[in-house]
């Protein structure tokens, strides 16, 4: 029996060490905050519950194969909801359209009553190709290892696969040669939020994305998405990991080829040379790491010329339950007037968009509130890395957090939505708390972002150069979001092999 440790206890982190644990390995996890789940969680404020992190699971099939594979099936411990519609677009015009879930056929009805035939059929060349592009992308480039562009080559339709993927294109400049709707344009440049990532810069493949919302539903956990966090971590514990909360890791300690344990931040030295880094890339290779080892410098080059995804600035809402309220759907998009603006302010300037796009997450759920109580509201709208250095926007300014947070509130207002009248609790949270409580750099969502063609062969591969170290979760391959960050663990899972 071999012994693995684990930096890390998010999602990607646990997954992998119960995969292990299942083939026969000893895992023990190391977690630097008192908590597991890494920015998967359900945090409970006052009277109601929010989701701190991801607030719809989609692929839920990654989930389904996970329990079923190291124990009883995920029905039997977790309660899935369809969400539906599974969005609600909203747009400054006053226009508005609702997809629904898992259903092509009412999305496009929905599409042509509201914006004409034209944009439904536009809707429909959209989604064809973006089921096209899944098809060619799945096993390749997300199920598998991505070693190199070299071992791509290999498979013989890469050419025709290639075609298809069109790398050289952007999501932004795709979509605009389908459509000419400016809302079927924002719409689906929102793809690649999902990566913290510009549309203008992104590839087309983030499309893929639509079809796999489309084809796969968009679900809600009972209780909030913690839930799920919550199910792995127990699910690992049954299978014989270790865990040890509020323990941080100082140093990975290797001899020039190989991994050969931990170093924790008291001295106690852990012996180990497997080891699984559910880390920021950037904090595993130029922190933890000490030594300046040639066998490094690719993965340490490739870091360097990636773009942290952005991060969120988030209102957690407790609003009171009254007959004639507006009815909010469980995730509502305001979509403001310029989309381009949003991601000059964040990219380029790296400051917070006057006008930025606002999600609200209003799910219907008894178990995340006391009873007698009203609603619990998620509101978020991407932002800059928090930085005190000018390397991005110091979210450490509570006064300007608290002015912002109502200039958010003032928009959603001039939406229609009501909210102070309503209001009985609000909190806010900048890319400054996540970055304290999840030792994301900056506050970073989704790790990584897919910003430029090379993104994906940029990102940190999940079998380093180190020996016996391997990496996991949303700075790694295949990239953030609980889908495929559950596709990684698997991957590195296989990787080790069983003991």
């Amino acid at each position: 029996m071999s012994r693995v440790v684990v930096i890390g206890a998010g999602v990607g982190g646990m997954s992998a060490a119960a995969r292990l644990a299942k083939i026969g390995h000893s895992v023990t996890v190391f977690e630097s905050s008192d908590q597991v789940g890494g920015k998967c969680r359900t945090e409970w404020i006052g009277d109601y519950a929010f989701d701190t992190g991801p607030t719809l699971l989609t692929l839920p099939a990654v989930y389904r194969d996970f329990f079923l594979k190291t124990g009883d099936a995920l029905d039997t411990v977790l309660d899935l909801e369809r969400v539906d519609p599974s969005f609600d677009y909203r747009f400054v015009d006053g226009s508005r359209v609702q997809f629904a879930n898992l259903s092509r056929y009412e999305t496009l009805n929905q599409i042509g009553r509201f914006f004409g035939s034209q944009s439904r059929d536009d809707w429909n060349q959209l989604m064809l190709r973006a089921e096209k592009m899944w098809d060619a992308s799945r096993e390749p480039f997300i199920e598998s290892e991505l070693r190199s562009l070299s071992s791509l080559m290999k498979n013989h339709n890469f050419f025709h696969d290639l075609r298809t993927i069109a790398p050289w294109k952007s999501l932004h400049s795709l979509t605009r040669q389908i459509t000419k709707d400016y809302r079927l344009q924002y719409i689906a440049d929102r793809y690649a939020t999902y990566s913290g990532s510009d549309p203008r810069k992104a590839p087309a493949a983030l499309l893929s994305i639509a079809y796999v919302e489309e084809a796969f539903g968009a679900w809600h956990v009972k209780g909030g998405l913690g839930e799920l966090a919550k199910a792995i971590h127990n699910r690992a514990i049954e299978l014989g990991v270790k865990f040890h909360l509020g323990v941080k890791v100082r140093e990975i300690s290797e001899n020039g080829r190989q991994v050969t344990g931990l170093v924790l931040e008291d001295g106690t030295v852990i012996p180990s040379e497997i080891i699984i880094a559910n880390a920021d890339a950037s904090q595993v290779y130029t922190t933890l790491i000490k030594s300046d080892l040639h066998i490094l410098r690719k993965p340490r080059k490739s870091l360097n010329r990636t773009t942290p995804s952005f991060g969120g600035f988030s209102l957690f809402l407790g609003v009171k339950k009254r007959a004639d309220a507006q009815k909010i759907n469980h995730h509502t998009i305001l979509f403001p007037e310029d989309y381009d603006a949003e991601f000059d302010a964040i990219f380029t300037r790296r400051e917070p968009a006057e006008s930025p796009t606002i999600y609200i997450c209003a799910p219907q759920d008894a178990r995340m509130v006391k009873e007698g109580g009203g609603q619990n509201w998620s509101v978020l709208v991407n932002a800059p890395l928090h930085s005190s250095s000018g390397a991005g926007w110091d979210w450490g300014d509570k006064e300007f957090a608290k002015s912002y947070s109502e200039k958010i509130i003032d928009q959603i207002e001039s939406r229609g939505i009501s909210i102070r009248s309503q209001g009985e609790l609000l909190e806010i949270r900048t890319p400054a708390d996540l970055q304290r409580t999840t030792l994301s750099p900056g506050g970073s969502i989704y790790g990584t972002s897919s910003n430029g063609a090379r993104a994906a062969f940029l990102r940190t591969q999940n079998r380093s150069p180190l020996s016996g170290l391997f990496c996991v979760g949303g700075s790694a391959h295949p990239g953030g979001g609980l889908p495929l960050v559950g596709i990684s663990a698997e991957i590195v899972a296989n990787a080790v092999g069983p003991a």
